[in-house]
C-alpha cells in the first residue's frame, strides 16, 4: 500500500504516484479539455460523473479503448458539433449513439425518440430507392401523413415506447406491393380488387400489410376501393399452470435470481404484462408505503402481495447501478435501467435475460391473461394490459370470467406453494 500524492489516499497506487480515482479525474479533464485547456461548461457534469464513477479503473480502461473518448474529445474541441446532427454524420455511428445518451442524459441534447428517427431514415430511402416519379411521391405522402404521423401521435402519448416494425413494414408492404403492379403493366388507378386478391394469394401472409396502404388510396381516390383483410394472427402457445407456478416460484424464493429479474419476469407471468411496456416503467410508477406497494399498469394501481411487493421496493431502492454504461447518471428515472446512459434496457435484452430462467415472454403472457380473465372485469382488464376493451370482453367470455365473480386482481392472493 502507499500513499496517493493528490488525495492522500492509502491505496494501490495507478499511475505516477496517484491512486486511480486520481488518474482518473486527470485523465478525464484531459480527455474532455476545450481549446483553451479547461473543460467546457454544459460538459461538466459528465466530466464529474465519469470521475466519480464505481469503478475508476473501467471508467480508466474506456478512455484509453473505449470507441467513444474520442469522440467526447472531438466534441469538447469542437471539431465535431456539439447536436443530434453532428453525432449523426460521424463516422462511428454506434459510438456517436453511446456518447449521445451521455449528452441527453446529462442535458446537453435534448433527448429525441431515436426509434422514431430511425424509422424517419429508413423510410426516407426506401422512398427514394423506388425509381418510378409517381409512385414515389404516393409513397412519400403515405408514409409521411399516415404511418409516420400515427406513430408520433402514439409516441406523443406513451411512457417512452416507439413501436416501429409494425409501422415500417406498411412501408415495406406499399412498396412490395407497388413493385409488383408496376411487373404487370398496372397502376394504382388501374389496379382492380380482382389484382389485389391475386398479388396476395400468390405471396407469403406479410403481402398482407399492404391494407393500411389500400385502405389509405382508397380514402383519397388515389384507387379505385380497395380492400386487404389485415392478418389475423392465431392464439399462440400457452404456458402450462404448473411450469408457470414453478417459474414464478424459483423467481420469488430462489436467492441466486438478480432482483430485477426477479420483478420483469412477476410482472410477465402474474400481470401478463408485455415487455415492451416493463421495459419502459419509472420508479413513478410504483408507491411504497408502510402497510403496502402498490405498481401501476397502464391506468390502474395494482396492490402487489408479498414476497413480490419486498422485491419491487428493493429494486426501487437499490436500482441497477451495477448494470449502467460509462457516463450514467448516479440516479435514474426507470425501473429496469439499460446499458446506454440515461435510457431504459430494450425489450429485447430484457427477454434475452428472463428466457434464461425458461421464461417465453409471449406463452406466459398468454397464460397469465387467462387467468386474469376469469376473474378481472373486462373494462379493468383493459385498462391494465393496455388494449381494446371489446378484446378484453372476449378475453373474459373465453374464460369463463364475468362482473360477478370479480373480487381481486387474482394477483393479490396468488401465492406459491
Amino acid at each position: 500500500m502507499h500513499t496517493c500524492g493528490e488525495c492522500g489516499r492509502e491505496d494501490k497506487l495507478y499511475e505516477r504516484g496517484r491512486c486511480d480515482r486520481c488518474a482518473l479525474a486527470r485523465r478525464t479533464t484531459e480527455a474532455m479539455a476545450g481549446p483553451d485547456g479547461a473543460v467546457p461548461a454544459n460538459l461538466q457534469g459528465l466530466h464529474d460523473t465519469i470521475v466519480a464513477s464505481v469503478s475508476p479503473r473501467t471508467s480508466l480502461n474506456w478512455l484509453r479503448r473505449g470507441a467513444g473518448a474520442p469522440i467526447l474529445s472531438e466534441l469538447a474541441r469542437g471539431s465535431v458539433a456539439m447536436s443530434h446532427e453532428g453525432l449523426d454524420a460521424h463516422q462511428r455511428p454506434r459510438a456517436a449513439n453511446h456518447v449521445r445518451q451521455m449528452l441527453v442524459a446529462h442535458g446537453v441534447l435534448a433527448p429525441r425518440d431515436e426509434q422514431l428517427h430511425s424509422l424517419e431514415q429508413l423510410n426516407a430511402a426506401t422512398v427514394a430507392a423506388v425509381a418510378r416519379p409517381e409512385d414515389r411521391k404516393t409513397l412519400a405522402a403515405f408514409a409521411t401523413w399516415r404511418v409516420l404521423r400515427r406513430v408520433r401521435r402514439r409516441a406523443e402519448n406513451n411512457t417512452g415506447r416507439t413501436a416501429i416494425n409494425h409501422a415500417r413494414n406498411q412501408v415495406l408492404g406499399a412498396v412490395r406491393f407497388l413493385d409488383w403492379l408496376a411487373d404487370h403493366d398496372l397502376t394504382l388507378a388501374t389496379c382492380t380488387q380482382g389484382d389485389l386478391e391475386l398479388w396476395l394469394a400468390t405471396g407469403p401472409r406479410s403481402r398482407h400489410d399492404v391494407h393500411h396502404f389500400v385502405q389509405w388510396t382508397s380514402a383519397r381516390k388515389l384507387s379505385a376501393k380497395l380492400t386487404a383483410p389485415p392478418v389475423r394472427s392465431g392464439p399462440g402457445e400457452v404456458l402450462d399452470a404448473e411450469t408457470r407456478w414453478e417459474i414464478i416460484t424459483g423467481l420469488l424464493r430462489d436467492p441466486a435470481v438478480d432482483v430485477a429479474d426477479r420483478v420483469a419476469g412477476s410482472f410477465v407471468l402474474l400481470y401478463a404484462q408485455p415487455l415492451s411496456r416493463i421495459a419502459v416503467m419509472t420508479v413513478d410508477a410504483v408507491t411504497t408505503t408502510p402497510s403496502e406497494v402498490t405498481v401501476r399498469f397502464g391506468a390502474q394501481d395494482v396492490i402487489v402481495p408479498p414476497p413480490l411487493s419486498d422485491h419491487v421496493a428493493a429494486l426501487v431502492a437499490t436500482g441497477r447501478a451495477h448494470h449502467q454504461g460509462i457516463g450514467s447518471p448516479p440516479t435514474s428515472r426507470w425501473l429496469f435501467p439499460g446499458h446506454l446512459p440515461g435510457r431504459p434496457i430494450t425489450a429485447l435484452r430484457l427477454g434475452q435475460r428472463l428466457s434464461a430462467y425458461g421464461i417465453d415472454a409471449r406463452a406466459a403472457r398468454r397464460a397469465a391473461q387467462t387467468q386474469l380473465a376469469a376473474q378481472v372485469p373486462a373494462v379493468v382488464l383493459a385498462e391494465m394490459l393496455g388494449i381494446a376493451v371489446r378484446t378484453a370482453v372476449d378475453w373474459v367470455h373465453d374464460a369463463g370470467g364475468d362482473w360477478a365473480n370479480y373480487a381481486a386482481l387474482a394477483t393479490a392472493n396468488a401465492e406459491p406453494t
